[in-house]
């Protein structure tokens, strides 16, 4: 890569079409719109090459208020790299990214958990996540497992 994307919190709407591109190509483009995803709760996070006086998402990852074990908790979702942007830390990025703007937001829940795609364990292994659950299938996604991290303060 010569040149470098730029990291940064995203609106949905920049993010979506790498999402379905990614994780969702062999459905309609509505199935990458996630239900919550235009809430102001919500956090999204993109990384961006430029393109003709634009920008285009190469990475994305997003994560939604809710629960986990009946606490509030923040659910990574729709988290997907560009095949041609693999394996140069973006994915990392966006994570560390995502994780200091929730220990910035005094508010925000310090439990992150997410249904990770099998393949991707050992990624979110080396970001400090656990395996929490079983194997078990998601009919549009294949295999996946619950995974949580718990975001320490630190002053």
């Amino acid at each position: 890569m010569s040149e470098q994307p730029e990291i940064r919190r995203a609106a949905w709407r920049e993010i979506v079409d790498l999402r379905h591109a990614v994780l969702r190509a062999d459905l309609p483009r509505e199935a990458a719109i996630f239900a919550g995803d235009e809430l102001e709760s919500s956090r999204h996070f993109g990384a961006f090459m430029p393109r003709d006086g634009g920008a285009f998402a190469v990475s994305c990852a997003t994560f939604h208020l809710g629960q986990w074990e009946s606490q509030p908790a923040l659910q990574l979702r729709g988290m997907a790299t560009a095949p041609d942007f693999r394996r140069k830390g973006l994915g990392r990025a966006l994570l560390d990214l995502a994780e200091r703007d929730v220990l910035q937001d005094k508010s925000a829940p310090r439990v992150l958990w997410c249904n990770a795609r099998v393949p991707a364990i050992g990624f979110y292994e080396l970001l400090g996540w656990r395996v929490v659950s079983e194997r078990f299938e998601i009919p549009t996604a294949g295999p996946h497992v619950r995974m949580l991290k718990k975001l320490l303060f630190v002053p």
